[in-house]
Order: structure tokens, then C-alpha cells, then sequence
């Protein structure tokens, strides 16, 4: 893979699909490695190029913490790599949880793109696993991270750092599902003004927007899309790869990928393995409203039910004090202060 959109026309974007990482968090980080190379089989007979395989949190992240995966990082890769004739396999990597000799084991697994994601202020965390990635050979895509928490100067400024690292391209990451379209693409123009990397645009549907959000990066000078089949992700999921492949086309772009194996993937292969509907519940659109990060949807739901708290609640609280991901201690801290306040039960109005 290249740094740059292959050359289809002026309207091209090139869309990545994360089923098997972002996706993973919809299936408590279960798929087998058959299951990862069932789906990264289908994704690779529609044409899609670039998939992401790891623990949904990414590489190194199989732990009490994150919850433990069926199979090693390493395993789930090599079941991807075998089972694709085309697409790169790529893998996660978050400084913290990650550690270059897991990206190395991954490297010696096969895949050939790492994304390196950082939270939105702390660009230089990703300097390091950046620039050696390069001297490695790898296709570097990197991830800033909520990016709803910073303007789109400030954002542009973080971006302007990994474009100095070396990265091929920098993703403008609605990690919360909090951005609506017109803030999703003032980021990204103001990105395209900043840095020459190529942009890219992850969407969560926290707001039921996800698939507008990524529509508008693009006209905005997104060229990578990310998505994942029937929206798997954290909470309320991400912008849906066969629906993205669908409304790109009816919008006049070149995605380069075919929308009947798509579906079929996803109705076939993806459908039988959910262990529950991918919607926008009450949960799911708080967290988004309140801009919280998107792994935070079961760790708050099991809270709310431990304390006896409203889940609503406990998520308004955590965008009061501007948690970020890596700070899921806050989440049992916040439920416990509320299990000791007095709630009121509405009464219903006299008619």
C-alpha cells in the first residue's frame, strides 16, 4: 500500500474497514481466528484494501483491564493474512497498552500498516512508535484521538506533528461519536490546510451521524474512511463499511469496492456472529452527547447496575470532568460518589 489514494478519479476515497478491532468490542473481543478469517476473506472479494485486525482496543490490550480476547494478537493476524489475496492487514497501536515488541510481533505476523492513535493534545506520543514504523516499512496511518476536544486550529496543529513523524495519513478520530457534520468537516479542512498527509475520518454513530460525518470529511478532503460491516464498535458502533460503500456511490464517489459482497459479508458472515442488535440506545446516544469515549459504553453500563445509579448519570458526570480514554478508574469513582446522592423519582403530573 502506498501513502496515497490510489488513482481513480478526482471523487476517490479509499475506505478501510475495522471490523476485526473495532468491531471486536461489539463481541467482547470473541471472534475466533476461523471468525476473523471468514470476514477478512469476504472484505478482501469486495475490494476492500486496508483491514484492521487486533483486540478492539488494540495490540497488547488482552487483559482484566480490556477484557481478554479468544486468541492472541498475533494469531488473529496471521489468520487475516492467510485468508486475503490483496488487502494489507493492519493493526492498532496505542502508546500505554502497546509496546514495540508487540508491533514487532505483529510485523512478523504480516501486516504491513500500523495506526498509531493518540488522544488529541499529546501528538509527540506518537513519535516514537511512528517513526520507527517507518524504518520498518510499514504504511503508518495515525489517529488523533477525540478529536471533538480541540478546535480545528488546534487540531490541525496536533496533525501537523505526525505529518512531521513521517505518517502517511492522519485521522481526524470521533472516538466519542460527539462531532455533527459541520464540525467533522471544519476539522478536516482545516487539517488539509496544515499538513500534506493524506486524511483520514473514523466516525462512531453515537448521534446517528456517522455515515453524514463521513460524507462530509470527504468533501472536506478526507481520502481514507473508515468503517466496519453492520457498524460494529464501541457503543453505538461505527459508520457502516457496506452503507458507506452504498452512499459514497449514490454521492458520486469512487470507493473502488463492490457493495454486493460487502452485504453479503455482513448479512452472511458478520449478522450470525452478533450477540445483540448494533443500535443507538439511551446509553449509546448519552455517551455521545456528553462526549465520552466510546469504550466506556459496558464498563458504565455494568457501573449504573452495580451502584444503582442511572447510567446517564454517571456518563453526564464523566464529560463534566473531561475524562479520556485510559481512564476508565473514573468510571467506578464517579458511580460510587453518585450511589451516595438522594435521586428523586419524577411523579407524573395530575391531569
Amino acid at each position: 500500500m502506498t501513502s496515497q489514494s490510489p488513482a481513480r478519479g478526482p471523487r476517490s476515497v479509499t475506505l478501510v474497514d475495522t471490523t476485526l478491532r473495532d468491531g471486536m468490542s461489539s463481541v467482547s473481543h470473541r471472534f475466533t481466528t476461523r471468525d476473523v478469517a471468514a470476514i477478512a476473506a469476504g472484505l478482501d472479494r469486495a475490494g476492500v484494501p486496508t483491514i484492521e485486525v487486533a483486540h478492539g482496543i488494540g495490540l497488547g490490550a488482552s487483559s482484566v483491564q480490556y477484557g481478554f480476547a479468544a486468541a492472541t494478537d498475533p494469531e488473529y493476524v496471521r489468520a487475516a493474512v492467510d485468508a486475503v489475496d490483496n488487502a494489507d492487514i493492519a493493526a492498532l497501536y496505542v502508546p500505554g497498552i502497546a509496546t514495540l515488541n508487540e508491533l514487532q510481533a505483529a510485523v512478523d505476523a504480516g501486516i504491513s500498516t500500523v495506526r498509531v492513535a493518540v488522544h488529541c493534545t499529546e501528538a509527540d506520543c506518537g513519535q516514537q512508535p511512528v517513526e520507527w514504523a517507518k524504518e520498518n516499512g510499514l504504511t503508518v496511518m495515525t489517529f488523533l484521538m477525540m478529536s471533538h476536544k480541540l478546535e480545528p486550529d488546534a487540531l490541525a496543529e496536533q496533525a501537523a506533528k505526525l505529518d512531521s513523524y513521517g505518517a502517511d495519513v492522519v485521522y481526524v478520530v470521533d472516538s466519542a461519536g460527539a462531532l455533527v457534520p459541520r464540525q467533522a468537516g471544519e476539522r478536516v479542512a482545516a487539517l488539509r490546510e496544515a499538513i500534506s498527509a493524506d486524511i483520514g475520518f473514523h466516525a462512531h454513530n453515537n448521534l446517528g451521524v456517522g455515515i453524514a460525518n463521513a460524507l462530509t470529511a470527504a468533501e472536506n478532503g478526507a481520502t481514507y474512511i473508515d468503517g466496519s460491516l453492520r457498524g460494529l464498535g464501541a457503543s453505538a458502533g461505527n459508520a457502516q463499511t457496506e452503507v458507506l460503500a452504498g452512499a459514497f456511490e449514490r454521492a458520486g464517489w469512487d470507493t473502488g469496492v463492490e457493495l454486493f459482497p460487502l452485504i453479503d459479508t455482513a448479512e452472511n458472515v458478520v449478522a450470525p456472529l452478533m450477540t445483540e442488535p448494533q443500535i443507538v440506545d439511551e446509553t449509546a446516544l448519552v455517551l455521545g452527547y456528553a462526549g465520552v469515549y466510546s469504550t466506556f459504553f459496558h464498563p458504565t453500563k455494568r457501573a449504573a447496575k452495580k451502584f444503582g445509579v442511572p447510567a446517564r448519570d454517571i456518563l453526564l458526570e464523566l464529560g463534566r470532568r473531561g475524562v479520556i480514554g485510559g481512564q476508565e478508574d473514573m468510571i467506578i469513582d464517579v458511580a460510587s460518589e453518585l450511589a451516595g446522592r438522594t435521586y428523586e423519582t419524577p411523579v407524573a403530573a395530575e391531569v
